[in-house]
């Protein structure tokens, strides 16, 4: 682990929520610092497990706080998670404990979605603002009595927000697992190999150039290591100084905030 600024890469996966932005605004330096990196040659993704927008809407909010974005720009949880059910669950029935936005983007791919317990094969869990006990319900009963597996977008227990945080998508499924007894299948966004495999794909660097910055260990950080590129924290969001090196985690670069991706430190 290193304290000082890290050199520059070809290519950097920029996690949003404690990084870029906290709820409606910029951290400090953050629209600076990605044009001087983006003068300077470098390609940029920003990826999140937050599954409540489309890449649409998190582009235009960048672009509304002064970074300009495109769609294209942007890889979500939910990016996973089309990949990861196309590879294993292609023609099975859904069942969702999840916002509107990821039934949209999943019916719009095609996939068959179902209310019904008794359809269901696949219950897949999200980040669910409007989480409740016949949401709960319908997942027991479809695990326990029909059989189906579990998949969830992303292991977060809260997301950052400048009040402090919501609960997250690990509080979703943990319910669903206390009463099921079930584990899940899989977790498709961060730190998964679905969600690197799509950074490295929609960079077109190899990872050996890229940098994931991110203010969590155990997501950004782990899921850049994991494929060989540097995974640099920021202690802007969910990790605090002292915890950085917590849960045998050991960042390429700990950084104050994005601003230090510069080689000046300034943005």
């Amino acid at each position: 682990m290193t304290n000082g600024h890290p050199p520059l890469f070809s290519g950097y996966a920029l996690d949003l929520d404690g990084t870029v932005y906290l709820g409606d605004e910029l951290l400090p330096g953050a629209a600076e610092t990605v044009q001087g990196l983006r003068s300077g040659g470098a390609k940029i993704v920003f990826i999140t497990n937050k599954p409540l927008e489309t890449a649409q809407r998190y582009a235009a909010k960048l672009t509304a706080l002064g970074i300009p974005a495109e769609p294209d720009d942007v890889i979500t949880a939910v990016e996973a998670l089309v990949h990861y059910l196309r590879e294993r669950h292609r023609d099975r029935r859904l069942l969702l404990v999840s916002e509107e936005v990821v039934a949209e983007r999943l019916a719009a791919e095609g996939f068959r979605l179902t209310d019904d317990p008794a359809e269901a094969d696949v219950v897949v869990v999200a980040f669910d603002r409007t989480f409740s006990y016949s949401k709960l319900h319908a997942a027991f009963r479809a695990i326990r009595e029909n059989g189906a597996v579990i998949v969830a977008t992303n292991p977060d227990a809260y997301c950052p927000t400048p009040d402090g945080g919501l609960p997250d998508c690990a509080a979703m499924l943990a319910a669903i697992e206390a009463c099921t007894g079930a584990r899940a299948e899989a977790v498709v966004g961060k730190p998964s190999r679905f969600m690197a495999e799509a950074v490295l794909a929609r960079l077109g660097v190899a990872a050996a150039e890229v940098a994931v910055v991110g203010d969590r260990l155990t997501t950004d950080v782990v899921m850049g290591q994991s494929v060989g590129a540097a995974g640099i924290l920021v202690l802007t969001g969910a990790t605090s100084a002292s915890a950085a090196s917590e849960n045998g985690v050991n960042p390429d670069y700990v950084l104050d905030g994005i601003s230090q991706l510069l080689p000046s430190g300034r943005a």
